[in-house]
């Protein structure tokens, strides 16, 4: 399109992924709820099941010995992902909000969190992000503080968060990214405020790992999670990463088979040897296929390169907001593109979100509606009703966007 200038080829992208030879009028924009499927990915996942399915570790045999191969590759393709020192940092779990569940839980029996210590979370977070922390609170004593938004622009209030966080703190967990408003956080910045106060650092980077390039240990995070849904992976799996300097002393929060080396019973006593990370975490049958899923949409993404990805998005961000502005009663949460991701949260002058959201729909535009599961966000800035969400990734063009602007414009003809 003239004057707007794509570092990606986004028409070739698509051809890359069935659904939209499958669906060819589907303009898809509910990324930040999950993304579609290139076929490489899906053959990966197709190709272990019709070649290399065996449970790994234990079995010795060819088959077995294959599915074990694939699945240590794939950690140690996550792991050069996200700029991990060593796939041991890597633990697959079912997707983001049980990596959170785990990393709640383990900072709990590890006594992390204890009676009168004091977790800071923020307003903007999502439910799988807030729910976790709000029950192991509960469980130790402990206090859940949640630093607040601005209310001008939606964006975290920094200077409140950081003086939150005081000797009493143990844990700061927060989203790198907003699901809501795409808002990129500075997460280094309050990390080391953390580590001051000796605090521990969890980073919910499910939103920011799909769009953005991400180094772990620049973040200076101690625990960070993501899922791969919505990085182009399968369903059903997600990713804890721990820092190599927690690996040792943690006791997992979820046991079972494959997390030992030794159970036995010593006078009466039963007294276990865990095995080493990332098998310590990762109790019972894994995901296998999922995980080699994952790796190959890793490796996807890295070929295109995730500055470029970045990129992409900030110019369709750009563009969405100039084009549809001119859509009568069109009103962003936001209007700021600055350390943002390409998401736009919005609402319709007299419209019902979910309304809005439904005549897209009906019109091959798919966006979702509500509170994202981000509803004391919505609420602190006065959306009772929630909004509507337009989110972006590689297979999308200024056309999508065209789209978008033409259904909502026809919406507030006929309302």
């Amino acid at each position: 399109m003239p004057g707007i200038g794509f570092l990606l080829d986004y028409e070739s992208i698509r051809t890359d992924f069935p659904i939209f030879q499958e669906k060819p009028g589907l303009v898809y924009l509910d990324n930040a709820a999950t993304t579609q499927k290139p076929h490489r990915v899906i053959e990966a996942v197709d190709r272990f099941y019709w070649h290399s399915n065996a449970n790994v570790a234990r079995g010795l045999y060819e088959l077995a010995v294959e599915a074990t191969r694939l699945y240590e590759e794939a950690h140690e393709t996550i792991a050069r992902f996200i700029g991990a020192r060593s796939p041991g940092e890597i633990i697959f779990t079912r997707n983001a909000s049980d990596s959170a569940n785990m990393a709640a839980y383990m900072l709990l029996l590890n006594n992390v969190i204890r009676r009168g210590s004091k977790i800071v979370a923020t307003v903007m977070e999502h439910h799988s992000n807030l729910l976790p922390w709000r029950t192991v609170a509960r469980l130790a004593g402990a206090r859940l503080e949640l630093a607040p938004v601005r209310q001008e622009n939606g964006r975290l209030d920094l200077d409140v968060l950081l003086s939150m966080i005081d000797d009493q703190t143990t844990v700061v967990t927060l989203t790198h990214a907003s699901n809501v408003l795409g808002y990129v956080n500075p997460v280094r910045e309050i990390a080391r405020e953390a580590h001051r106060h000796g605090a521990l650092v969890v980073v919910d980077a499910a939103q920011s790992t799909p769009h953005m390039r991400i180094d772990v240990y620049s973040l200076e995070a101690d625990m960070l999670f993501f899922s791969g849904h919505k990085m182009l992976g399968p369903t059903g799996i997600g990713v804890l990463w721990i820092r190599s300097d927690h690996l040792e002393e943690m006791e997992p929060a979820f046991q079972g088979g494959g997390i030992v080396k030794s159970v036995r019973l010593e006078d009466g006593e039963l007294k276990v040897d865990f095995a080493e990370s990332p098998w310590k975490f990762e109790p019972g049958t894994p995901h296998i296929a999922g995980a080699v899923g994952l790796a190959e949409a890793a490796k996807y993404l890295a070929e295109i390169g995730m500055d470029k990805v970045e990129a992409h998005e900030k110019t369709l961000l750009e563009y969405a907001l100039k084009r549809l502005r001119e859509v009568p009663g069109f009103q962003p949460v936001s209007w700021e593109t600055q350390d943002r991701l390409g998401i736009v949260a919005f609402n319709i002058e007299g419209q019902a979100p979910h309304a809005v959201a439904l005549a897209l729909g009906m019109e091959g535009v798919a966006v979702r509606a509500g509170f994202h599961c981000a509803e004391p966000l919505h609420r602190s800035l006065g959306l009772e009703r929630g909004t509507v969400r337009a989110s972006f990734y590689i297979y999308n063009g200024p056309e999508d966007i065209d789209r978008l602007a033409k259904v909502l414009e026809k919406l507030t003809k006929t309302a």
